[in-house]
This record gives C-alpha cells, sequence and structure tokens, in this order.
C-alpha cells in the first residue's frame, strides 16, 4: 500500500489528479447551474464547460512550472500534467452526472432523447440522401434505446478530443528547458 501511495504522491501525478478531481466538480457545478437555470442541462450548451478545461490546466501547468520545476518544464511534463487532469476531470464529472441523472432527475436523461430525436429527424434528409434510409434507421435506433450509461464514454471522448491541440499549445508555451548541459 506504502508503494502505491508513493507512486501517486509523485507531484506530476498528484498535483493533476488533485486539479482532475477540482476541474470534474467545477463542471458538474456548471452543469448544475445550466439545470437550475432550465437550459437543456445535456445539450450542446454544455461543451462550453471545457472552458473550465482550459484555464485548470493553465494553472496546472504554471504551477507546476513555478513551484515544481522551479522554472523549467519539458514538453513532456506539461502533456502529462494536461492528458491526466483532463482525464480525470472527464471522468469524475461523467461519473456526477451519471449519478445525478439515475438518482437525482432521471428527466434530464430523457429531454437529452427527446431532443437527440429531434435534431435526427431535423437531419433526417440530409442523412438518407448522404448515407441511406438503412443508416439513418441505425441512427435512430441507437438514439432511441440509449441508457444513461452512455453518458461517461460519451463525456471521456468529447473531452479526450478535445483535449489534444490545447494541451499541446499550453505544453508548448509553458516549456522551458535548461539548455546549459549543451554548452
Amino acid at each position: 500500500m506504502n508503494s502505491i501511495r508513493a507512486y501517486f504522491s509523485h507531484p506530476l501525478l498528484k498535483i493533476p489528479l488533485l486539479s482532475g478531481l477540482a476541474t470534474g466538480v467545477l463542471c458538474f457545478l456548471y452543469f448544475l447551474g445550466l439545470y437550475a437555470v432550465g437550459v437543456p442541462a445535456l445539450g450542446n450548451i454544455r461543451v462550453l464547460d471545457y472552458g473550465i478545461h482550459i484555464i485548470t490546466i493553465l494553472a496546472t501547468i504554471w504551477y507546476y512550472r513555478k513551484y515544481v520545476g522551479h522554472g523549467q518544464l519539458h514538453l513532456w511534463e506539461g502533456l502529462t500534467i494536461g492528458y491526466v487532469l483532463n482525464t480525470v476531470a472527464a471522468l469524475v464529472t461523467g461519473w456526477l452526472i451519471y449519478l445525478f441523472v439515475t438518482q437525482v432527475d432521471p428527466g434530464v436523461f430523457t429531454e437529452y432523447v427527446t431532443n437527440s430525436k429531434k435534431l435526427l429527424l431535423e437531419g433526417k434528409k440530409q442523412i438518407t440522401d448522404q448515407f441511406g434510409p438503412e443508416t439513418f434507421a441505425q441512427q435512430w435506433n441507437k438514439v432511441s434505446t440509449m441508457e444513461p450509461g452512455v453518458l461517461l464514454p460519451d463525456e471521456l471522448t468529447k473531452k479526450t478530443a478535445l483535449a489534444v491541440l490545447p494541451v499541446l499549445v499550453i505544453s508548448l508555451i509553458f516549456r522551458k528547458q535548461d539548455y546549459s548541459i549543451m554548452q
């Protein structure tokens, strides 16, 4: 047990894990805010919570560079911090939303399925023209049989896809190495 604790107490894992946990909770609070205001909490407006991810990735990499790296940061450290933070935040957010949808208000998920069906119906002509009626029927069946368990992998894949470029750019911006060994 001590070896596991020692492994996760390394600053390169500990700092992004804690920041990812805080980010996940903040994104869930954003979800709750949308829910409280009456906006479809699982709608497209929720994608804006990725701004929270970017801000915390930026702050965490800056903190790591200043206080752990003492002004130095390798690219791989920035990438590790960014991707670990993003993954943990997506998992925490996904689980909290899943618990909310299954335990507190299942109507949120029902509204999400209804809105997904409406969007699919709006694009029916385009989908059937491009891909055929079989594809539309498959998509309709997939949306109709969706369960709340789809929220966690959906959250994880969306946030992972969104993270690639911002994490790379932030890591490149904060990258600073000691080149004195090469002189």
